[in-house]
């Protein structure tokens, strides 16, 4: 058994950190990281909880394949009730943290209450204890673990950490590990900041023991490597181009959400896309783009490295922004640039920069900033509201707000709200581009229509990463549907919810699932965990995972009338591209999806599901 069968758990409250035994039962029937932390979650607090308030719990947890051989194995997830959605809260991030917490021997650590003054937890193999973190608190991501590995005199501590961000309460505030890997949606940081809790510093030397069948284990791993190395995309497309390599497929097929979603097209995206990247920059000859880049455990190496120009305007007073960093990826690149008109592809980088560095989800903040240009556009919103001309296509304006939204200062403080409160704020509640009160990612779903159910029913907001069904309809993975269809449509997005919760539980990496299905994680986790995880059983746990999370929505007061969309994309056909005139045909896909998900007609688990799964 390849969990390491404890938890610490923490009351900040009073300071007490104890271990205890994983409940086996419940590792057993949702497997780890993010079905395991959810089913802790939702047994222990309320749902109708205040996100900010003590009362609220908050989880960072590992998967039986986390810190192993398995290509991938690095994952973990945070797990809490989200304060920009009020809905259940999962952000799963890669590097090395999580690898680093398995081999402390934790499978999972719970935070309650508060702490009256900041702290961090620092856990080194069995002992943990809360220390003073007066000294941490005001500043950076960046500064905090490098200020934690010099104090513990130990640079291979990893830490996770919040900056700037989650302490001022921005609703889309991330948690950052390893500097430029986070978990980074739904508003984790901003839990983490209520908390008064800055960081959790980790050193694990024990490795990770008890797996069921070792000899298999190595055999199966090395299998399963050789298919990610053969597959085009996890083997060449994203190692070469990372998830930037979407910017120009997804532009052509007129599914790239612009100028918040007015337009599908964006004829700027040649100049922000993985090929701009790699080009050489006319004021130096240096491209944007260093290297690649993996997590722990990785064979696909997605991740990038860049560096800014030097001249660049937002750079040229701040050398400490020249170095290498973390470098755009697909989300964050469409986020700050076609959802505002940007096409300044440095200007893109050190927004990037900033929600690296101070912990912002680079997604919900740079779609509210689209929300705001098109306020600004309408003259809803003035100059002297915003203190800068903030028109659809304003690098300066995009650099500013990034600034002021990190530190909390001015207009900073609305955007940080996030795109919902704000629109509603400013009287025009229909320019919020989400799903209960998370911000869409990059695909428009009149031109990919299995995004727009995805959106909708999605248990954490508006995300493409519970159900990529860009995977299908645009990529031919593992079969190719037609993108302008509704036909299909709810069986897919079912099967693509159910199959990324065993993934994101067992703590892999979605993106192996361009070559893997869940015939190829089950072997895995067998040889793992034990004979009982056959692909029946496997594909049982995913359903669960995702019904728990529902159940969970809806004891906290959501329904039916949650699952809905814009009346932008609802109402107004694509005015470009091979999707032109299209809607999203949502009211066609949605009573399916129902039927075939077992719950009744507002969305609600019918009593048979529930009994079927356990629930």
């Amino acid at each position: 058994m390849s969990w390491a069968g404890k938890i610490l758990r923490v009351n900040l409250t009073t300071g007490e950190v104890r271990s205890e035994p994983l409940n086996m039962d419940w590792a057993r029937a949702y497997l780890g990281s993010r079905g395991l932390a959810t089913k802790y979650l939702t047994s222990e607090i309320d749902p109708t909880v205040d996100p900010l308030s003590p009362a609220n719990k908050i989880i960072w947890a590992t998967g039986p394949l986390t810190g192993t051989m398995a290509s991938t194995g690095g994952r973990y997830t945070v797990v809490t009730k989200g304060p920009l959605t009020g809905a259940i809260a999962c952000s799963n991030s890669g590097g090395y943290w999580g690898a680093e917490l398995k081999m402390a021997g934790w499978d999972m650590i719970i935070f309650e209450g508060r702490s009256p003054r900041p702290v961090y937890l620092y856990v080194e193999n069995d002992r943990a204890e809360l220390r003073d973190a007066a000294h941490l608190w005001g500043k950076s991501v960046w500064h905090t673990e490098a200020t934690l590995k010099a104090q513990h005199q130990d640079p291979l501590i990893r830490v996770s950490s919040i900056g700037t961000a989650g302490e001022n309460g921005v609703l889309f505030a991330a948690v950052v590990n390893d500097l430029h890997r986070a978990a980074g949606r739904s508003g984790v940081g901003a839990v983490m900041g209520s908390k008064n809790l800055k960081a959790i510093a980790v050193r694990g030397t024990l490795g990770v023991g008890n797996i069921a069948d070792p000899k298999a284990f190595l055999q199966i791993t090395a299998e399963k490597k050789k298919v990610l190395a053969d597959n085009a995309v996890t083997g060449q497309g994203l190692p070469k181009f990372g998830t930037q390599v979407l910017m120009n497929v997804i532009n052509e097929v007129g599914a790239l959400p612009t100028r918040n979603h007015r337009d599908s097209q964006f004829e700027g995206a040649k100049d922000i896309s993985a090929e701009a990247m790699a080009t050489p920059r006319a004021s130096d000859g240096k491209p944007q783009l260093v290297t690649n880049q993996a997590c722990f455990g990785c064979t696909i190496a997605c991740g990038r490295v860049s560096k800014i120009d030097q001249t660049h305007f937002t750079v040229e007073n701040k050398p400490q922004y020249w170095g290498a960093s973390g470098g755009l990826e697909y989300e964050a690149a469409w986020a700050l640039g076609a959802a505002n008109g940007v096409n300044d592809l440095e200007a893109l980088q050190y927004a990037n920069l900033i929600c690296n560095e101070q912990g912002m989800d680079p997604i919900s903040f740079g779609a509210t900033v689209g929300a705001v240009m098109e306020l600004y556009e309408m003259g809803v919103l003035t100059k002297e509201q915003l203190r800068i001309e903030a028109p659809f296509g304003s690098a300066k304006a995009l650099a500013y707000f990034a600034d002021i939204t990190a530190r909390g200062e001015g207009f900073g403080k609305e955007i940080g709200l996030g795109s919902k409160r704000l629109c509603e704020k400013y009287g025009h509640p229909e320019l919020s581009m989400s799903v209960k009160g998370q911000e869409f990612p990059a695909y428009d779903a009149r031109g990919i229509q299995g995004m727009g159910l995805t959106y909708a029913t999605s248990n954490r907001g508006a995300c493409h990463l519970r159900s990529y069904t860009v995977a299908s309809e645009i990529l031919g993975i593992p079969v190719k549907t037609d993108p302008h269809t509704a036909e299909g449509k709810p069986e897919l997005v079912k099967a693509f919810q159910d199959a990324t919760a065993v993934f994101d539980s067992a703590g892999i990496c979605i993106f192996t699932s361009f070559a893997w299905g869940l015939a190829d994680v089950q072997p895995q986790v067998a040889a793992a965990c034990g004979a009982e995880f056959t692909l029946e059983n496997l594909s049982t746990i995913g359903e669960r995972i995702w019904n728990l999370e529902r159940d969970f929505n809806n004891r906290a007061g959501f329904s039916a009338k949650d699952d809905t969309l814009p009346k932008r994309l609802l109402t107004e056909g694509a005015r470009t591209g091979p999707a032109k005139g299209l809607t999203s045909k949502l009211g066609e896909m949605l009573p399916h999806y129902y039927e075939i998900r077992g719950w009744d007609a507002n969305g609600q688990l019918k009593p048979e599901t529930r009994e079927r799964l356990g629930l």
